[in-house]
């Protein structure tokens, strides 16, 4: 029984890897295999005990060698990307903002380091539909507008509000400091 738990986690963790690293969604993987997306999903979370034909047309959809599929992979290593290599977008509007997610969560998962100089704003247009921020106080004070609602917040304070309308993070009376992560953009 232990030997079949292993080998439908192996099996699930190496299929998801694989759709994750080449940035495809569920509903992507079921169109290029063919399987369903549901199906899908029930493999990927080791619910289900799919066919050699199943698992030949997810790894053709993935672009992976089904023979290789199962081998044992190295055990997990711990990536840095250091301060001065991470990518940063220096704003004319005194907005710095430092990418810390992986390029791969684009769209999905998003974490940003954002620093403001003294009274300067990130004004966006609305997001996708369902798009939420949340938005972590470093140091300063921020005040939030997403559509017609506003918050002030100072260190410590952590503000989650909807993205998929016109929003705007402003820096009160000097610099500011925070993290911000968005979910669905």
């Amino acid at each position: 029984m232990t030997a079949r738990t292993d080998i439908h986690d192996r099996l699930a963790l190496a299929l998801r890897e694989a759709r994750k690293a080449r940035g495809l969604s569920l509903d992507a993987v079921a169109k290029l295999s063919g399987v369903s997306r549901s199906m899908v999903s029930q493999i990927e979370r080791g619910e289900s005990s799919p066919t050699v034909a199943t698992l030949w047309n997810l790894t053709t959809a993935l672009q992976i060698d089904f023979a290789g599929l199962m081998e044992a992979r190295p055990a997990p290593v711990i990536e840095v990307v250091r301060a001065a290599a991470a990518p940063v977008m220096q704003r004319s509007d005194g907005v710095r903002i430092r990418i810390l997610s992986p390029p791969e969560s684009v769209g999905d998962h998003e974490v940003y380091e954002l620093n403001f100089a003294a009274g300067a704003a990130l004004t966006s247009d609305p997001h996708s539909p369902g798009c939420r921020e949340h938005l972590t106080v470093l140091g300063g004070r921020l005040q939030v507008v997403s559509g017609e609602n506003t918050a002030r917040l100072g260190v410590g304070d952590v503000a989650r509000y909807p993205a998929d309308c016109a929003h705007e993070i402003r820096a009160e009376a000097g610099p500011a400091r925070a993290i911000l992560i968005v979910q669905g953009s």
